[in-house]
Parts: C-alpha cells; sequence; structure tokens
C-alpha cells in the first residue's frame, strides 16, 4: 500500500476515476486543496475525490512556498505515525508544475519543476523546439493588440489563436482575418484568472493553420527514456475561420489506422519534442497533426489524456495511463494488465445550440447495448451551449473485442441521440 499527496484534482474523467483506482488498489491519499468545496457532483454529493480522501488538507495550492510547506508538514505528520509518503501527483493541468515542485522539495519521483513550467505554457514549448532544432509550425507571441495585427500580418492568415497557459483547448480560435483576430486576441488576452484562481500570463499564442489529420500520442518518460503507449486518431469538429470560435473534438480511435512509415513519423516526432522540451519523467499527450511536411506539434500536454483517451488505451493495450500515472509518481516501472480489446473509441455528444435541455431521445436504448462500455447523456434542465472540449454534454465509449468497428459504433449511437434544447429558456 502506498501513501500518496493528491494535489487538487479534474472534476471530470480523470477526476472521477482515479480516486477509487487508488482505493481499489489499497493505496491511501491526503487531498490538499485550497477549497474542499469546489469537490461537489452535481447533485451536490461529495466528489469521490474528497469522498474517498484519508483526510483534507486546506492550503493556498496556488502558492508554491505555502504549498510546499503545508505538504512538508503533512509528510512530518504521516512519518511520524509510520506512513511515510511515497508520491506526490494531481489530475489537474493546472497544478502540474506545483506538483513538480513538492515533490523536488520532498525528494520523491517527478520531473524538474522548471521542465513542468516549460512543459505547460505553449508558448516555451514552441521556443524550446525552435532551440532545438525540432520542425514546427510557424508561430508569433503576442501582448498588446498592435503587435499581434504586426505579427499576424507577417504570418499570414488563417491563423490558430491560443492562450498560452489555458489547459487543453480552451479559448483556441480559428481566425481568417484582422476582425476575427481582433476577438480571439481579446479572448485569449483579456481573463486574468483561470477557474483555478490563477493569474494567467495574458499572452496570445499566433500560428500558421496546420492541414491534415490529428493524432494524440500517449508516452511514458522514465530516466529519460520515452515509450509510446500508442497514437490515437481525433475527430475534431472544426469551425469556419468566419466563425472565431473553438476546436472541439467530437471522438477518438484506438489504435490509430496509420501505415507503418506514418506511424513510426510520428513517434520520432514526439520523442524530439519531449526531449526538447527536456521532460525526463512522467506520462505524457502530445498532440500532432500528420501535415504534407510531416508530423507537427499542435500542443503538448505533460499528463494522461483526458477525454476518454485513457480508457481506449487500457482497454487495447493493457496500460491504465491513470495507473501509469499512480506508477511514475512512486518511482515503479508502468506494467500492463489485461486488454479487453482491439479497437475502442469513444464519441461525444455536442449541444445543438445554446438552451436547456428539454429531453434526450434514444439514449435508453445505450444500457443494454453489449458493444458499450460507459456512456453519459445530459439531464433535463441542464444548460448547454455550443463551444469548446469543455462544453460536451455527453459521450458513448464502446469497444471492439476482435475487430476495427468501434468508431463506426460510436459515431451510429451518438448520431442515434435525439438532444431536444429549448433555445428560449436560456435566453431569459
Amino acid at each position: 500500500m502506498a501513501n500518496l499527496l493528491m494535489i487538487e484534482s479534474w472534476l471530470q474523467s480523470t477526476g472521477l476515476m482515479l480516486p477509487p483506482l487508488l482505493h481499489d488498489a489499497g493505496h491511501r491519499y491526503v487531498l490538499v486543496t485550497r477549497d474542499p468545496g469546489l469537490y461537489r457532483l452535481p447533485d451536490g454529493a461529495p466528489h469521490p475525490v474528497l469522498a474517498l480522501a484519508a483526510e483534507v488538507v486546506v492550503a493556498e495550492t496556488n502558492d508554491d512556498a505555502a504549498l510546499l510547506a503545508a505538504a512538508r508538514e503533512v509528510a512530518g505528520r504521516e512519518h511520524a505515525a509510520g506512513r511515510p509518503v511515497d508520491g506526490v501527483l494531481t489530475t489537474c493541468d493546472y497544478y502540474l508544475p506545483a506538483v513538480a515542485h513538492v515533490a523536488e522539495g520532498l525528494g520523491l519521483p517527478g520531473a524538474p519543476a522548471d521542465v513542468l513550467r516549460t512543459a505547460t505554457r505553449k508558448h516555451l514549448v514552441r521556443h524550446a523546439l525552435a532551440a532545438g532544432g525540432v520542425p514546427d509550425v510557424p508561430f508569433a507571441v503576442a501582448s498588446t493588440w498592435d503587435q499581434a495585427r504586426k505579427e499576424a500580418a507577417s504570418l499570414g492568415y488563417p491563423l490558430v489563436v491560443k492562450p498560452v497557459d489555458m489547459n487543453s483547448g480552451t479559448g483556441v480560435a480559428k481566425v481568417a482575418d484582422e476582425a476575427g483576430l481582433a476577438v480571439a486576441f481579446a479572448a485569449a488576452t483579456g481573463p486574468e484568472r483561470n477557474t483555478r484562481d490563477q493569474p494567467l500570463e495574458r499572452l496570445a499564442l499566433l500560428e500558421r493553420v496546420l492541414d491534415g489529420p490529428e493524432y494524440s500520442v500517449e508516452s511514458v518518460t522514465r530516466d529519460g527514456v520515452t515509450r509510446v503507449l500508442g497514437i490515437t486518431a481525433k475527430s475534431v469538429a472544426e469551425p469556419g475561420v468566419e466563425a472565431g470560435t473553438g476546436f472541439v473534438e467530437s471522438g477518438h480511435l484506438f489504435p490509430a489506422p496509420l501505415a507503418p512509415d506514418e506511424r513510426d513519423a510520428i513517434e520520432r516526432h514526439v520523442v524530439a519534442v519531449l526531449a526538447a522540451v527536456g521532460l525526463t519523467h512522467g506520462i505524457s499527450h502530445t498532440e500532432v497533426r500528420l501535415t504534407a511536411a510531416g508530423p507537427r506539434l499542435i500542443e503538448l500536454n505533460p499528463r494522461q489524456g483526458g477525454g476518454y483517451v485513457f480508457e481506449l488505451v487500457r482497454l487495447v493495450t493493457g496500460y491504465n495511463p491513470l495507473q501509469v500515472l499512480v506508477d511514475l509518481s512512486l518511482g515503479r516501472e508502468p506494467v500492463p494488465g489485461p486488454s479487453a480489446a482491439t479497437s475502442a473509441a469513444v464519441a461525444f455528444l455536442l449541444a445543438p445550440a445554446d438552451g436547456v435541455v428539454r429531453e434526450v431521445r434514444g439514449a435508453e436504448r445505450l444500457a443494454d447495448d453489449d458493444r458499450v462500455v460507459g456512456h453519459e447523456t445530459p439531464s433535463p434542465g441542464r444548460e448547454v451551449r455550443p463551444g469548446d472540449n469543455n462544453e460536451r454534454i455527453g459521450h458513448v465509449l464502446v469497444a471492439d473485442p476482435t475487430g476495427h468497428a468501434a468508431k463506426g459504433w460510436a459515431d451510429a449511437l451518438v448520431a442515434g441521440l435525439d438532444v431536444r434544447v429549448d433555445a428560449a429558456v436560456l435566453a431569459r
């Protein structure tokens, strides 16, 4: 049995699944959080990360010095009780550098804190690739509107605009011209704090648009050696450039149907990206597009894949990325469990319009379908709106034990769901 510190958590997806995994494995964890009240389910019940914690310690997790002091105090108490702290982890992107800082301070396994600070800042990753000679997309960073206009004119439209320090695809927009750039720049640099009340740098990353299919690569790096667990094909609902709205991942398929030379090129590129950033320890979820010039980075995430990618990988390879996260936090070599499928896929349910859900037709068929591993649909009364990945309203996850039909099954099952939305209610 291991004794762990968990510093904050996501509320959904990995945040829901890691606590029971730890509990079922006989591990114990102390949750360190600045706000226990955040961890509630939609029905008001305690979130699993709160309910399954051996202890909840309230500390200012947004201040490295205060957090490390609290972690040392907890570690001292645990050691005195005969339960030394064995590792520190989180499922929340925003606290990855903090976890690395605490691990360094306590002498526990982890990546260097300065590397995690780079890896969680999109513009710093681009600079690291440039310094390391890794082929990359043309980009620029802008802190003012005048700078953004000049850089955009130099790069040429269309462009992708991103905040440099928001998680995943939050705030990412594709723009066709200066008018669209103005909207996207304001959205990227306007917010002063993220959803965890951490200050934002308020910088916009401008990138040339990459053409080609999108993939994500799930990797494990230990002692500086990277092993690729597999590649996921990603379906992305891209807006028209005139819309100036975000990219939404509408589905994932694992393993990706790639030719051997394509797979090799993607894997080599991701290994080079991780080396350029300096990541020597940890699990990573790296998103790329396979362009005519070869693989190019979309973004690096130094954590397990969200959006149920971790579950697809587990079903097919036997490697549970959440278990890998735990193993790496303990300094252990991850090992696979049994696999259950040849292919697995998830399709997401997206809101058809702004409004309030009146009903979802067709959902009753999912519970009795043997192909379905898991599913979620929105309850009546829920407010929904099209947007980025944070606004997806449900999913259907399927596994094909012997073939490669998973994606077709998942897409068909989601297409069979009819979400009825009352737009007038939300407008009032």
